[in-house]
């Protein structure tokens, strides 16, 4: 799980389109489901266009794993960090993931710390 964890983040803080599209298809199911407070979205097409999403709103930022990975089964939990490169974390949260045949067949995002509307 640790390594899908790592692939999960690489593929949140890949801009390249062509390289994030191959990235989301390796290691989430077509099918696929992704649900935070902000964003609920499925498939391939649609997860892609929410990291390019998410992406776009906060740009040159990064995503970051702020714990250890803690999974049973096929569920993992872990905590992330996003915010400019090399400094401190604007945005922490954390994620469920079920997983289906190796590859993440929903994830549910919980939002722990996000900035106040200026």
């Amino acid at each position: 799980m640790n390594t899908l964890v790592a692939q999960y983040l690489h593929a949140w803080n890949t801009t390249d389109a062509v390289a994030r599209k191959a990235a989301v298809a390796e290691i989430f199911a077509a099918d696929a489901e992704y649900i935070d407070p902000l964003i609920e979205v499925a498939g391939h097409d649609g997860i892609d266009a929410a990291i390019a999403g998410v992406q776009a709103q906060f740009p040159g930022w990064v995503f970051t794993l702020a714990g250890p990975v803690d999974a049973h089964h096929d569920q993992v939990r872990f905590t992330w960090e996003l915010g400019p490169a090399g400094a401190a974390a604007v945005v922490v949260g954390f994620d469920v993931a079920i997983v289906r045949d190796g590859r993440i067949a929903h994830v549910y995002g919980f939002l722990d710390k996000v900035p106040a509307a200026a």
